[in-house]
């Protein structure tokens, strides 16, 4: 099976799709611009899909033109702009698909860099660590130092393409619907102190070279990263293994 048919129809993503029956009920049901929707719960339980996949859907929208998210009082219906055509258009990868394969790739490269951790690398994790500490304390957001710790984690496994690969990964929160929901998460600097202690938990379980908690603190970290991205968890995959 190729990969666009794993996507769906000729390589849409979830999100598209979600997004084309929501513009098809809202012609359905001739809602005009200024209308709002049903509230968010509702929409979800009424398309059959997770609330994730809806806020994901609704940000393509956004984007496009076709709906206003107001927060605090909900979507409403947007004048189609001109030229616009009848589905919605790709915005990159799906920061929930991310998040998954994040958590796949980085959930196995954990596991080898605990069996190989050197002085040199919990050196390297450190600074890195300091550097995000620094940021947060100066009222910044540490994303590049936050980079830097991932990539020192697989940098100590040993593997310059898998150094690049979760590089890759990493950066794909800078698409236009993950930017969009990274950059509303991340605005506080409480959120950051939070993250904080999930990477020193990650540092901790290195140092000690015990690849079964550094995984799970990981798993943990990436669930409750995506989590404040969407306001509520996703299942991540990590090692053949499911985490609620």
């Amino acid at each position: 099976m190729s990969n666009q048919q794993h996507r769906g129809g000729e390589g849409r993503r979830q999100y598209q799709l979600v997004a084309d029956r929501i513009r098809a009920l809202i012609e359905e049901e001739g809602a005009g611009p200024g209308t709002r929707l049903l509230a968010e719960r509702e929409l979800a339980a009424k398309l059959g899909v997770s609330r994730p996949s809806l806020r994901e859907a609704l940000i393509a929208l956004e984007i496009d033109g076709r709906v206003e998210i107001r927060g605090g009082s909900g979507v409403y219906v947007c004048a189609p702009p001109a030229g616009s055509g009848g589905a919605t258009p790709s915005l990159g990868d799906s920061p929930a698909e991310l998040m998954q394969a994040r958590a796949v790739l980085e959930g196995a490269v954990i596991m080898l860099a605990a069996a190989r951790v050197t002085k040199e690398g919990l050196q390297r994790l450190e600074a890195a660590l300091a550097a995000m500490r620094a940021e947060h304390a100066r009222g910044s957001k540490p994303i590049e130092a936050d980079r830097r710790f991932h990539i020192c984690i697989a940098e100590m496994a040993g593997n310059p393409v898998l150094v690049d690969m979760v590089g890759a990964l990493f950066d794909g929160r800078h698409g236009p619907i993950a930017s969009r929901m990274s950059g509303e998460a991340e605005a506080t600097q409480q959120a950051w102190q939070v993250a904080l202690g999930e990477h020193e938990a990650i540092y901790r379980a290195l140092e000690a070279r015990n690849p079964q908690v550094a995984a799970a603190a990981l798993s943990s970290h990436l669930q409750a990263s995506h989590g404040r991205w969407v306001g509520e968890p996703i299942e991540m995959v990590v090692n053949g293994a499911v985490s609620p």
